[in-house]
């Protein structure tokens, strides 16, 4: 689904919102829980008692399922939702560092039950050092990184499924 797309119908419901953020958001509650609800996730995504349009919700709905389809898929096809590569790299690092903020509030949100073991602390760390980003790059150096950056991302986030799917496959034994 185009970033664009999902961002104007984000932006005329939540003008705080965007399309990176919830997107992020979807990947940490279905990393925490592969059987998480588009609607719990709608609902933690959305002000209180705002509602949506049924072609917005429907576009969302949709959105949420593509990512736990794709998360759920063995050949590595997940990736992160971002601007296309046309846009100003400012502009995606901003991005970047919303789609960041909204996974780990997604995986705040998950509750995971039990501690985390040192890959995933290390993964969350690094998400967490991504928001800090600095917006103001340009130039081919900083658009290699912003490319190696989204890349270990899209890695560190199947690893993450991966370790918190192992933890829950060992604690219903």
């Amino acid at each position: 689904m185009p970033y664009s797309t999902i961002n104007n119908f984000l932006a005329a419901h939540s003008p705080d919102l965007n399309a990176a953020e919830a997107h992020g958001m979807a990947a940490g509650l279905l990393c925490v829980n592969p059987q998480t609800t588009s609607a719990y996730w709608l609902e933690e995504l959305l002000d209180e008692g705002q509602s949506l349009q049924a072609e917005a919700s429907q576009l969302l709905v949709r959105l949420f399922e593509e990512t736990r389809r794709l998360l759920a898929s063995e050949s590595f096809e997940f990736d992160l939702l971002l601007p296309d590569d046309d846009e100003l790299l400012s502009g995606r690092l901003l991005a970047l560092k919303s789609w960041c903020q909204g996974f780990l509030f997604g995986i705040g949100c998950g509750q995971i039950r039990k501690a985390l073991g040192g890959d995933a602390q290390s993964i969350l760390k690094d998400v967490a050092e991504f928001t800090r980003l600095d917006t103001n790059a340009e130039g081919e150096e900083d658009e290699a990184a912003f490319a190696e950056i989204t890349e270990y991302l899209r890695s560190a986030v199947m690893l993450l499924r991966d370790e918190l799917e192992d933890e829950r496959d060992t604690t219903i034994h």
